[in-house]
């Protein structure tokens, strides 16, 4: 099965080898893309292309890992199919799952939920003080005392 048969690319995906692990409900694949005209390839354009292959939804394709020696026009990987999605978050690595755009990383997702409360205390803050007063005044006084 090659890739480039079907959709014209220049990237050639073949299956190397394919098992089927029941205990954790995925199919485990070893596979070779050939690209002469180009650099690595992305891992989401290898989980899209193997998807397409095993007739799949893209979201249930997990790359685990890629290989190029430098020279070579070849990629040697590793990836793994579920049964579902949930069983792919509920097995796989988390920096996995963040390197297949599976889950967000969680330093971000920290940062945005940071982010979205210091927006809405500053904003709480600002309705809470009173106009300025004018900065010479403060100055005034303090020579008076």
């Amino acid at each position: 099965m090659r890739y480039h048969e079907w959709y014209g690319d220049t990237m050639d995906l073949e299956i190397v080898s394919k098992d089927e692990n029941q205990l954790l409900d995925r199919t485990e694949v070893r596979f070779k893309a050939t690209h002469a005209d180009e650099g690595t390839p992305q891992r989401d354009a290898v989980r899209e292309k193997l998807a397409s292959l095993l007739k799949v939804p893209k979201e249930r394709v997990v790359v685990d890992s890629m290989r190029s020696e430098f020279g070579k026009m070849e990629t040697l990987g590793y990836a793994k199919v579920y049964k579902t999605k949930e069983a792919a978050v509920k097995y796989e690595r988390e920096h996995i799952l963040v390197r297949n755009k599976l889950k967000e990383r969680a330093s971000k997702a920290k940062e945005t939920a940071a982010a979205g409360k210091a927006e809405s205390a500053a904003d709480s803050k600002a309705e809470e003080k009173s106009p300025k007063e004018k900065p010479g005044k403060d100055k005034e006084e303090k020579k008076e005392a």
